[in-house]
């Protein structure tokens, strides 16, 4: 069972010195790849291009970057997979992305899908997506959301990693309306460590992931003690992500927010 984690480029040299280290720890643990999140509208192209490279060359780990179309042109995309093709890169995750404030006009790719449809007939890639068991925040209904990813997988995906979610029961149902609608390809686990719980309440309001009320109380009552909520949101994800893969789950992608406690630990007490 291959395991995965995400990195976001750094912005400065502390930023790159904390994801060598992050890298360094987590290499060990033999993930079976590295994603490389791409800003909004293209805002840390080259940057994420700068670490695909290190940690495809520096570290001998897989990189598989993010791409996304929002006010992307097909010569501007094609450009980018070239110049992936020829580092050696085989799988990229294809997203719409947000609006960047101020952009009305997503540009000539509208949606994910057709975004995938691009890179399905440029050929040469394994095609990941985003699927959201809790509803995308800007959906128009859950029933459109699903048709969405319906639609991504039939332009070409080969797999779905999941929005983060601390209710496995969403999981479960986003996997049965997609067998019901005749999709299955894997549906990789998306894993939001909890190392400070302000932050996560912050990405979850922006990303409309749902905080069980028993979660939000057991962290409330630790205030600003970091150190017990990262101590409980280790065991709590732990639990979670074992019966999630012994109940069926291919498996995890832990967006690492570029730190390798919380991760490593995680990973460790799975057995993996």
């Amino acid at each position: 069972m291959a395991h995965s984690v995400e990195f976001f480029p750094p912005k400065n040299a502390a930023g790159e010195e904390r994801l060598r280290e992050t890298i360094r720890v987590l290499k060990a643990l033999k993930p079976e790849y590295a994603s490389v999140t791409y800003g909004a509208g293209g805002s840390t192209r080259e940057r994420t291009f700068a670490t695909v490279a290190m940690i495809r060359q520096e570290y001998d780990l897989e990189a598989v970057p993010h791409l996304s179309c929002i006010g992307s042109t097909e010569e501007g995309i094609r450009e980018i997979l070239e110049a992936y093709r020829a580092q050696g890169v085989q799988k990229i995750v294809a997203l719409r992305g947000d609006l960047p404030e101020g952009m009305s006009n997503p540009g000539h790719f509208e949606y994910a899908a057709d975004l995938v449809t691009f890179i399905h007939q440029f050929g040469g890639f394994d095609i990941y997506v985003a699927g959201y068991p809790e509803i995308h925040p800007r959906a128009i209904s859950a029933p459109d959301d699903l048709q969405h990813l319906v639609e991504k997988v039939q332009a070409g995906a080969d797999s779905i990693i999941t929005q983060y979610f601390y209710n496995p029961d969403a999981y479960w149902q986003l996997q049965e309306d997609l067998h019901k609608r005749g999709v299955d390809v894997p549906i990789v686990v998306g894993v939001m460590p909890i190392t400070n719980f302000e932050q996560i309440t912050r990405f979850s309001a922006m990303c409309g992931a749902e905080l069980p009320q028993y979660l939000r109380r057991r962290m409330e009552a630790y205030g600003d003690d970091l150190q017990s909520q990262t101590e409980f949101g280790i065991e709590l994800l732990s639990r979670q992500c074992e019966s999630l893969l012994s109940q069926g789950a291919p498996s995890l992608h832990f967006y690492t927010l570029n730190q390798h406690e919380a991760t490593a630990a995680i990973w460790q007490n799975l057995g993996f």
